[in-house]
């Protein structure tokens, strides 16, 4: 999948974002972003430890936030970009919303397992059960990033 320019401008973001986060010191430092037609739609950031609602993963907040900004659930023609890779639960959200490229940066192997819930389920799980419906990339700015979500890098 080749990315457009608004999506590396966005992963960007959202890279910085996380890192931003994190050098203050938050100990939930998910970042997403959902870009359609050559703009950032909405930006957001996991809100699990403000609002104590485990569904407040970064990507879900960023699509409830472009839902409501576009006046529309489906999101087709999206892109959901994140700061690692999207979890099981945010997966599932993305194809509810019917978005169909998701970019991101820390990579699942590359990542702590206690940010997955099923380790054995893949990316490509998901895009094989649904007919492919969905491209992505991962790796994103992980060079910048990746040390966030490292093995023992949670607390």
């Amino acid at each position: 999948m080749q990315l457009t320019e608004a999506e590396r401008m966005a992963m960007t973001k959202v890279a910085d974002h996380a890192l931003d986060l994190h050098a203050d010191g938050q100990d939930i430092v998910f970042t997403a972003a959902i870009v359609k037609d050559g703009r950032i739609v909405a930006q957001a950031r996991n809100e699990v430890g403000d609002t104590g609602d485990v569904s407040r993963h970064a990507e879900v907040v960023a699509m409830a936030r472009a839902a409501d900004i576009l006046g529309t659930r489906d999101l087709s023609g999206c892109t959901l970009l994140a700061s690692c890779q999207p979890c099981e639960m945010c997966l599932g959200a993305m194809r509810w919303a019917r978005i169909d490229r998701v970019v991101f940066g820390a990579q699942q192997d590359n990542a702590d397992a206690e940010f997955f819930r099923f380790p054995q389920m893949r990316i490509t799980d998901f895009q094989r059960a649904c007919d492919g419906a969905f491209a992505f990339v991962g790796g994103v700015e992980e060079d910048r990033i990746g040390h966030i979500y490292a093995p023992g890098a949670v607390a």
